[in-house]
């Protein structure tokens, strides 16, 4: 099987992830108590207890899936899998980026742990100055989305799957968008709770400082194929990675195309790497022949 992991997003966080995996994985729990030390505040005990109200803060849940997705790859490696030792692919929902390119290689994990945790401080305090909201609209063309985003002033954050669409941008103008598609009769429209206009130009603020603390940061290129949310593409030049991470925190997030673009480059089968299995669902809905397998606790890892 050619094998491409995949890694969760902002969203798919829960009290109590990584717990097992902490508590039976010695590569694991080194993991944890490594991210303890480098961010100099306590990761674990926050992802596996909660509260809810700290794990689903940007600048906590970003570096918690950040750690559980690697320490799902550690368990899995302690555990001899996949057999040939690496995926042959990696791909990551926006904050997954990062993971994917850890696990390839591109910076180790203290390096990425400390480029997630300023991206997630960096977001939080742009949500924070600004007004923003997101809705999914589901069943509709990418076109139609495209034409109802322009007249309202919005923008595409995430197309996710075929026919699953969210939209980003000042929380006024979303209501007004998500008023008029659904008087004209677009099948579901969902406002989302969500803390900020993710993927959106209200990013802008957070992508700039974002570039500024990237620029010194050491990227080498990817030991397998990563595909950015950016293009949908793989990309290996470390500064056209670095690139991609800085514009990906305004850009739309083309995750069908991603997960399209590895099958057609050789993909045969898609690990989740993350809680929840939101990323299953999103590659079943793409595509129902595919071969998916989620992985989010140590029980996962002997299933």
């Amino acid at each position: 099987m050619a094998l491409a992991f995949l890694f969760a997003g902002q969203g798919a966080q829960k009290i109590g992830m990584g717990k097992t995996l902490s508590e039976q994985s010695a590569a694991a729990r080194a993991l944890y108590e490594e991210a303890n030390r480098v961010l100099g505040w306590d990761l674990a005990t926050i992802s596996f207890n909660g509260p809810d109200a700290d794990l689903t803060q940007t600048k906590v849940c970003q570096p918690a899936l950040f750690v559980h997705g690697l320490a799902l790859v550690a368990a899995l490696r302690e555990a001899g899998k996949p057999a040939a030792g690496e995926p042959q692919f990696a791909l990551g929902l926006s904050l997954g980026e990062l993971t994917a390119y850890c696990t390839a290689g591109v910076f180790d994990f203290a390096t990425g742990l400390r480029i997630v945790a300023e991206r997630g401080r960096l977001m939080q305090q742009a949500c924070e100055q600004t007004t923003g909201g997101m809705a999914a609209i589901i069943g509709e063309e990418r076109a139609k989305v495209a034409e109802l985003c322009r007249e309202f002033d919005v923008e595409a954050a995430n197309f996710n799957a075929p026919g699953q669409i969210v939209i980003s941008g000042e929380k006024s103008k979303i209501e007004a968008a998500v008023a008029a598609a659904k008087a004209r009769g677009m099948k579901k429209v969902m406002p989302l709770t969500v803390a900020g206009a993710y993927h959106s130009r209200l990013m802008e603020p957070a992508r700039a400082a974002f570039e500024a603390f990237l620029a010194n940061v050491p990227f080498a290129a990817p030991r397998f194929a990563v595909f950015t949310n950016t293009t949908g593409q793989a990309i290996s030049d470390p500064a056209a990675i670095k690139a991609a991470l800085v514009k990906q925190v305004v850009s739309s997030v083309l995750w069908e195309d991603c997960l399209r673009s590895a099958v057609a480059a050789g993909a045969t089968g898609f690990w989740e790497l993350g809680p929840g299995a939101v990323l299953a669902g999103l590659a079943r809905r793409t595509d129902k022949t595919w071969s998916v397998k989620s992985f989010s606790e140590f029980s996962d890892l002997t299933a």
